[in-house]
């Protein structure tokens, strides 16, 4: 086992509120690391905005180590710019990015070319900031599967490039075991929910529904020898979108990363 962990939050979970009164519930639900989506609260290249947020979680004490940029591996790394500006601004030792738009079984061996050759060019381009860069770890990506995410890694061998991890709903805790060793040497953070596989969209659970599921991936989860931050387990979204689910699975996350 790594040690304790860090609860954190990702702000999409909560994508209609603006960023004070999310800070403010974050903090009545000990969260202590907040990861600001790209998408709404903090867009690429909003440099007052960052750092208006940044100000806003010190004031609460609440840290804000990583960066959900949506830049996409493959498709626009000339906007990686703008992005590693405004985790720069947050004052975010990480920055979250995509590795292309098809998993990779799908992708041909331009894709994956492409793919890792921007990756290793925004890598670089974050090491010069002191700042890591990680990849989603995500279906309908080059990262929907472990193997196919350490093919990606290796393929790119640079050493400021790391993965996230999630769980995919319904692989089950063995596989989900089992991806957690295989990406052991390039992971960083990880994001936290339990959800039934279900048609259209799956299904979001209570996270005290999983939760002897996550003691064994919280005790199994150590991160990447060279990775230069601590754990932190970003909760991503609840139920219902409901205050009264956050409140819930925040005492679960909690009680994980104690």
């Amino acid at each position: 086992m790594s040690g304790r962990a860090t609860p954190g939050l990702c702000s999409v979970t909560f994508r209609a509120l603006a960023p004070d009164a999310l800070i403010a519930q974050a903090r009545a639900q000990g969260v202590r690391a907040i990861e600001w989506g790209g998408d709404v609260h903090v867009p690429a290249g909003d440099i007052r905005t960052a750092t208006a947020v940044a100000e806003a979680c010190r004031d609460a004490g609440i840290a804000c180590p990583s960066y959900g940029s949506y830049v996409c591996a493959g498709r626009d790394e000339a906007d990686f710019g703008a992005a590693l500006e405004t985790a720069a601004a947050l004052g975010a030792g990480n920055i979250r990015v995509w590795a292309g738009q098809v998993s990779g079984g799908q992708a041909g061996a331009a894709t994956w070319e492409r793919v890792g050759a921007d990756l290793v060019a925004m890598a670089e381009q974050a090491a010069g900031a002191g700042i890591a860069l990680s990849v989603e770890y995500h279906r309908n990506t080059l990262t929907e599967e472990a193997a196919d995410a350490a093919r990606l890694m290796r393929q790119c061998d640079h050493r400021n490039l790391f993965s996230y991890w999630q769980p995919v709903p319904g692989r089950g805790l063995e596989a989900w075991l089992r991806e957690l060793d295989e990406l052991a040497p390039w992971l960083g953070y990880v994001h936290v929910f339990h959800w039934l596989p279900a048609r259209p969209h799956d299904e979001r659970r209570p996270l005290a529904e999983g939760e002897a599921d996550w003691a064994a991936l919280m005790a199994a989860w150590s991160p990447a020898p060279h990775w230069p931050h601590g754990r932190t387990a970003f909760l991503e979204f609840v139920q219902e979108d409901a205050p009264e689910a956050f409140a819930q699975d925040m005492t679960v996350l909690r009680r994980l990363c104690a």
